[in-house]
């Protein structure tokens, strides 16, 4: 037991005071089906330099981004990132898991998350910006948390366009409150009707765009309705590259924005971790969850950053906080503000306008494959395709995954019980694809569809 310090009695009183029989007991909220059954079938111990050898060996299993033809997206997003944002995340000064309390002592990373706050707004169009959130998921929870406060309503609105995940989060968040969500089913076709459900206990509506099905949508007609009948709208972005083309969220009616920031700076890393950003107009400051970082002239008249609005319980009257989020994601918030910095406004434009030029050449390419057909009447670097009613999209991308190539994401693994989502394939285009990956995608859908 060398790594194991507590003896079996230790261990039995612990449970014992805990009320419970075993340590099974502890895990019953787990379903029983993603539970092991017994320990994994690996060595129960070896040397270091073999059990690198073992996990090599394991990895290289996996077919990886990098090396095949990938079009995978649903809400992470393969982007190429500068050698030097790494480099500079490397710095003493900012590689640290700790959270900057003491700004005495923390003048770098304040000054960092103030100048991330403000590269948030800008894109965003919003007047003010928090200094992160954990993810994309939590912050849309947070979003709408927030604005039952603001209306003292319950009602939160869900689109059917918004991301699986980000509706589970919210519902689970909202799950033993007094504030109800109201997800509606999903709008592969943007036919949903926002409008009609709104009514006079609606704290807010939540719409992604562009959706979790690629489409996109001019928001200022429904804003319009939301301000006339006294509900907020929230919007979430999963790719925030978009923000570089069109429209911002505020310029279109936004009153919280809220978005996943991995597509700048960060890897894929296998779903995590993430990085919520989170903006609102100014009105609503002191109802925004998290932290925000302010800057402000110490005695001698010299500027200098402070947390000027930090609003947890650790901080404030429980009943008066805002949230319980603990800290802010902030070296992957810096690596999101190195890349934007590194890109400028320019740069920020080209990259999404190189991005949508990708997704139009790779529908186009697409058009060849008989029976084959693209949902969403307008998308940036994603859309969904339809395959054929008796296809399995599931299935298609198994044996485009043997042929060394990861086609995109069956809509059927996040809509199990949707049948008519089964032949639904959601692909995403971005400057990593060449035109030979288009091609071999396309002659592979070919050839399994034929």
């Amino acid at each position: 037991m060398r790594y194991l310090p507590l003896t079996e009695s230790d261990r039995a009183a612990m449970l014992a005071d805990i009320g419970v029989k075993d340590v099974d007991a502890l895990f019953r909220d787990v379903p029983a089906a993603a539970r092991l059954a017994e320990a994994l079938p690996l060595p129960r111990h070896q040397g270091e330099l073999e059990v690198e050898r073992a996990f090599t060996r394991m990895a290289g299993k996996n077919l990886s981004a990098g090396c095949a033809p990938f079009f995978m997206g649903a809400g992470v997003y393969r982007h190429h990132i500068p050698a030097a944002v790494d480099q500079l995340l490397l710095r003493g000064e900012f590689l640290t898991a700790y959270t900057p309390y003491q700004p005495e002592v923390s003048q770098g990373t304040l000054q960092a998350l103030f100048e991330f706050q403000t590269q948030v707004a800008m894109v965003t169009g919003m007047e003010v910006a928090n200094a992160s959130m954990y993810d994309g998921a939590t912050a849309c929870a947070e979003a709408a948390i927030m604005a039952c406060r603001v209306t003292k309503r319950r009602k939160v609105l869900l689109s059917g366009s918004l991301h699986p995940h980000y509706v589970e989060t919210t519902e689970t968040s909202l799950r033993f409150t007094e504030m109800e969500a109201e997800p509606l089913p999903p709008d592969p076709l943007g036919l949903e009707d926002l409008l009609g459900r709104l009514d006079g206990d609606t704290a807010c509506v939540v719409v992604q765009n562009p959706g979790f099905f690629g489409g996109i949508r001019d928001l200022r007609p429904l804003a319009a309705i939301c301000h006339e009948l006294g509900a907020l709208l929230v919007v979430m972005v999963a790719e925030p590259t978009s923000l570089g083309l069109f429209d911002s969220p505020g310029a279109m009616g936004a009153d919280i924005v809220v978005a996943e920031g991995q597509s700048l700076g960060m890897g894929m890393n296998f779903g995590g971790p993430g990085l919520g950003l989170f903006a609102t107009r100014d009105k609503f400051v002191r109802q925004m969850p998290g932290r925000l970082a302010g800057q402000t002239l110490d005695v001698d008249g010299k500027r200098g950053w402070v947390l000027t609005l930090s609003t947890r319980e650790q901080h404030i009257r429980r009943e008066k906080a805002t949230s319980n989020i603990c800290t802010n994601s902030g070296l992957c918030a810096l690596a999101f503000s190195i890349h934007l910095t590194l890109l400028g406004g320019t740069g920020f434009t080209r990259l999404a306008e190189l991005n949508h030029a990708k997704a139009v050449q790779l529908e186009q390419k697409l058009s060849q494959v008989k029976g084959l057909r693209v949902l969403p009447d307008s998308y940036y670097n994603e859309f969904a395709v339809h395959l054929g009613d008796e296809v399995k999209a599931a299935e298609v991308v198994d044996r485009l995954v043997d042929k060394g190539i990861l086609a995109g994401v069956p809509a059927s693994r996040f809509y199990p019980t949707w049948p008519e989502l089964a032949p639904v394939l959601i692909v995403a285009a971005t400057e990593m694809n060449t035109e030979d990956d288009m091609d071999r995608l396309v002659a592979a859908l070919k050839e399994t569809l034929s």
